[in-house]
């Protein structure tokens, strides 16, 4: 197996989001360097647990019992009764996410009515769990077993056992601090180190003590993962940790031989070349790090297979997976692939963890992720594609072990990966904390004091309590919040956006701000598709407005609104229906919470200006200015950036501009863009400076 050497010898134009040339040729590979080993137990030894049998047909009840964690339950079940709260490292494949909440409502230890919460940092985890757990008791979701991500609750009363993200349960704790509908919390993945798993961690370790110090009934914690680092969780929640064997087959894992600059099309050489050779029925799963990449790399994919038909290869059948696909099409990576057939899964980071993406015999793994980091000196996120940690490379390894013998292939070299680090940095000393200060606040508990696992640096939190105050949202010190901060504290958003809702009331936008902001909340509407990028970018332009990408995504919406074939529209127009359709589902819900907010429903029609202003009550720090030799630099941090080719301000070079990302390739790029007048400023804490 193997990936070309010189990619650009004999595919010039590809490139990481373009495969319009892209042949079934075989190109010259480089042998991968070959290891036999067995995925690591958290250790990093080579041990992990016994090899298993192939995978056979088992009946659900069966396929339970066979699990270690059922084996192992008299045990388990006992240190649990014995400890409030308890560290179990769970090897992969051990059944600890799906069978540890079934045995606690089994044995009573759950109490008569206390519902079991378990937390993952994913919500495709949380909902494909769910139903997996829900099929095994014999109950419909929702019923005794159900689930709660952000803008899909499938619970009732009779919820017994509940997956939820961490940030819903968070969310939570904002209106219930001790957690009281909860006898047991099982924090799942904790090894991720979300920022919300953070919180979490913190906020039900606080619950937990809130409960004894008022002698209510306890709340029992679980901290779980397959790989973490065992001796810093042991010591923040003062609690043993107990090991459960896994069942993971051994995996043979095979390094590049030298490092690969184009990580997308040495994944895909080396998915083909795997095509090739292994036996149908055989499935293969590929790590890309976000939606346009993996939409690009599965046009691409379906090319190559397509003219590889007939050829004597097994027929393959493409999915992507990634978080902004809608719940129904997500399920459809899981599904066995037909006799004969060949299942090929691209995904981002969602298939890392908890879900078992069966008949997963292959993993390519690119060694790379897409990470969003804040900048407390520039005030800017930015979003760039990074090198995983050794414990995500591991989690990947395994998810070629988990119902047989397996491969894997990293397109990076051996010694690459012995330089990247062994556990990822946690989000809260990278992230922006604006969100998690007004998170607390609400609960009651002050950022600057919070008892962190990883203290978040100081210039980020006080970044954030600023970021609040400017926003209206805290005032003081420490800092209270505000009854505008208690308002904005009701939506699940950054607080720049609930502040653009909020401002979109005096502006008289409420419709299209909430339009606009859940627009953002989702992936990009827009398809590129490398073969007719010229027809997209005229369907495009059909949209655009010359005062940004803001108020394109508001004509994108109306037109998808009053279109009569939703479906045959979007196809016409090179649209994604379901971003489109999951865009309509979060807008539905924040127009509910606006209304819980007593927002006054209000429309500027085709006068969009007020728009743009609305933007910049919430984003006024996110401003470029033009200089005299024609690039741009952000007012606040002084910044070089330029306009994102995706953009429809690009080529065009308005005196300034507000945006709403930054994405950082080899340079700094602004994505959704919105025209500002410097006439709006006045007034404003916005200090526009002299062009150089």
């Amino acid at each position: 197996m193997g990936v070309h050497d010189n990619a650009d010898s004999k595919y010039s134009a590809m490139g990481s989001s373009g495969f319009s040339k892209l042949t079934p040729k075989r190109p010259t590979p480089v042998i991968f360097g070959e290891s036999t080993m067995k995925v690591p137990r958290m250790d990093e030894s080579q041990n992990v647990g016994q090899k298993g049998p192939d995978k056979v047909n088992l009946s659900l009840q069966q396929q339970r019992k066979s699990l270690p964690v059922y084996r192992l339950r008299k045990r388990l079940l006992e240190e649990i009764r014995q400890h409030g709260t308890l560290v179990i490292i769970g090897e992969t494949g051990s059944g600890k996410t799906t069978q540890i909440p079934q045995l606690l409502l089994s044995s009573g230890i759950a109490g008569p009515n206390g519902c079991i919460g378990i937390t993952q940092p994913r919500r495709l985890a949380a909902v494909s769990i769910a139903r997996r757990v829900a099929e095994e008791q014999n109950v419909q979701p929702g019923k005794l077993v159900g689930y709660c991500v952000r803008f899909e609750d499938v619970t009732s009363p009779q919820t017994r056992i509940k997956y939820l993200t961490d940030g819903m349960m968070v969310r939570e704790a904002m209106t219930d601090e001790i957690l009281s509908d909860y006898s047991v919390v099982i924090l799942d993945e904790a090894h991720e180190r979300s920022v919300q798993t953070d919180v979490l961690l913190g906020v039900a370790r606080r619950a937990q003590n809130l409960r004894k110090l008022k002698n209510l009934s306890p709340l029992r914690l679980l901290i779980m993962s397959a790989t973490m680092d065992v001796d810093k969780f042991t010591k923040y929640f003062q609690a043993p940790a107990l090991y459960l064997e896994g069942r993971q087959h051994p995996v043979k894992i095979y390094h590049a031989v030298k490092s690969q600059e184009d990580y997308v099309f040495s994944a895909l050489v080396t998915i083909f070349q795997i095509h090739r050779e292994a036996a149908a029925n055989e499935d293969i799963l590929a790590f890309l790090t976000g939606q346009e990449e993996i939409e690009a790399a599965v046009a691409a994919a379906r090319q190559v297979a397509k003219q590889l038909d007939g050829k004597g290869y097994p027929p393959l059948m493409i999915f992507p997976l990634y978080s902004a696909l809608p719940t129904h099409q997500q399920l459809q990576a899981f599904k066995p692939s037909p006799p004969g057939m060949r299942k090929l899964v691209l995904a981002t980071n969602v298939a890392e963890t908890s879900v078992t993406i069966g008949g997963i015999k292959y993993v390519v793994d690119t060694g790379v992720v897409k990470a969003r980091t804040h900048h407390p000196t520039t005030g800017l996120d930015v979003l760039r594609v990074e090198k995983i940690a050794k414990a995500h490379a591991w989690q990947r390894t395994g998810r070629a072990g988990r119902e047989s013998s397996g491969y894997c292939y990293r397109t990076y070299s051996k010694d690459d990966f012995e330089k990247i680090k062994a556990m990822p940095v946690p989000e809260i000393q990278r992230c922006s904390l604006a969100g998690v200060a007004l998170q607390l606040l609400a609960i009651g508990v002050d950022i600057t004091t919070f008892d962190f696992m990883d203290k978040p640096p100081k210039e980020s939190v006080d970044v954030a309590v600023a970021c609040l105050e400017r926003l209206g949202a805290v005032k003081g010190s420490p800092p209270q919040l505000t009854t505008l901060g208690r308002t904005m504290s009701l939506f699940p958003l950054d607080p720049r956006f609930t502040k653009v809702i909020l401002a979109s009331v005096e502006h008289r936008c409420l419709e299209e701000a909430l339009t606009v902001v859940a627009l953002l909340s989702g992936e990009s509407v827009f398809l590129d598709p490398p073969s007719k990028r010229q027809q997209a970018f005229a369907a495009r332009s059909r949209f655009s407005s010359e005062e940004g990408d803001h108020v394109t995504l508001l004509n994108v919406y109306r037109g998808f609104q009053g279109a009569s074939q939703k479906k045959v529209w979007c196809h016409e127009n090179f649209l994604h229906h379901r971003n489109l359709e999951y865009a309509s589902e979060v807008r539905r819900q924040l127009a509910g919470l606006a209304e819980r907010a007593n927002l006054e429903k209000c429309s500027c029609g085709t006068s969009t200006e007020s728009l743009r202003k609305a933007l910049l009550e919430g984003l006024p720090e996110n401003l470029a200015e033009l200089q005299r030799d024609q690039s741009y630099i952000t007012i606040n941090s002084r910044q070089p950036v330029a306009i994102h080719p995706s953009s429809c301000l690009h080529g065009t070079k308005p005196p300034l501009v507000l945006f709403t990302e930054v994405v950082a390739t080899g340079r700094c790029y602004l994505r959704g863009l919105s025209v500002i007048e410097a006439s709006w400023l006045s007034g404003k804490s916005i200090n526009v400076p002299r062009r150089d």
